[in-house]
């Protein structure tokens, strides 16, 4: 079955109605997020892409469905990066959680355009130019060596190029002015360190859209499966951040499951002429690789738990 115009519009109609619902009805007034409701949320996003992945495989087939759900495996996984960006950025600004939705909502909506243009120009540039996968693959095993050697995230907003550009063109006041991105004092416009977050927020996906789009394009260049399975990735983010934020600390192995599985697709495309992966291979391995990397981390926290409870015991 072809992918023709009613499907996109009807998906796009669908996340319009979500986002729509999100901000207009459940969450109109500003309030803290809590981990249960964070939850329920992430439950619910989770369970939205597993029906979509059933129409999938409904309306196109088990390899349609295999590559969604691949693609979406991917995505979700990469974005708990993302959620590390947000801790860290929420924490130097002294963000108040009671405002942190809302600067996600809009991250995120910024996150979709993004995303949209990097997969439309990655499948043209693919489709056109053959060769330029192996670039794609070679860039992914260069980031994830890069990320398996490398420790840890480092945050400095006030040097960050995009942060000092916005300060030259616009000023910025010193303190929050409640959830306002801009303000008007003495008759000037002011942006609100709100706006800078947001701001810095969108960079960094910008950032991590690069190493994302071309993951999943190692899976599929079905530009309907690549853009459906990001856009129900990114729209569970926002929950999965406050589901996540405060045990975050404890996946201290996740980033070296992550690094593996972008050496993977890395090679996957590679080797695309050589040998093309199953799909089907494609998505147990990176599934393994992610439930080993939490598995161990948590296990890992938990004996330090232990350690540290006994030491302060016998202090």
């Amino acid at each position: 079955m072809e992918v023709n115009a009613t499907f996109w519009i009807g998906f796009n109609a669908f996340v319009l109605l979500m986002l729509a619902l999100d901000l207009g009805v459940f969450n109109r007034k500003a309030h803290v997020v809590s981990v249960k409701e964070a939850l329920t949320w992430s439950g619910v996003w989770i369970s939205l892409a597993l029906i979509f992945n059933g129409l999938i495989y409904y309306w196109f087939g088990e390899a349609k469905a295999v590559e969604f759900l691949t693609g979406y495996l991917i995505e979700k996984s990469l974005s708990i990066d993302n959620i590390f960006v947000f801790v860290l950025v929420f924490g130097y600004f002294k963000i108040p959680a009671i405002y942190q939705h809302k600067i996600l909502f809009w991250g995120i909506l910024g996150a979709l355009v993004m995303r949209i243009i990097f997969i439309f120009a990655g499948v043209a540039l693919i489709q056109k130019f053959h060769w330029s996968v192996y670039i794609f693959g070679i860039f992914l095993i260069y980031t994830g060596y890069k990320m398996f050697t490398e420790k840890g995230t480092a945050i400095d907003p006030e040097n960050n190029p995009v942060i000092k550009f916005f300060r030259r063109i616009m000023p910025v006041t010193n303190q929050l002015h409640g959830d306002k991105f801009f303000v008007k004092q003495d008759g000037k416009r002011f942006a609100t360190p709100l706006f800078l977050v947001l701001i810095l927020i969108e960079a960094t996906d910008l950032i991590f859209a690069v190493d994302s789009i071309p993951a999943i394009l190692a899976i599929t260049q079905d530009q309907f499966i690549v853009y459906t399975s990001n856009v129900f990735a990114i729209l569970g983010l926002r929950s999965l951040y406050f589901a996540l934020a405060h045990v975050v600390d404890r996946f201290v192995y996740l980033s070296y499951g992550l690094a593996i599985i972008l050496v993977f697709v890395g090679l996957k495309m590679v080797m695309v002429d050589i040998y093309k992966i199953p799909t089907f291979i494609s998505l147990l391995v990176i599934a393994l690789i992610l439930v080993f990397s939490v598995v161990l981390s948590f296990l890992k926290t938990r004996k330090e738990n232990k350690i540290n409870g006994q030491e302060n015991q016998n202090l």
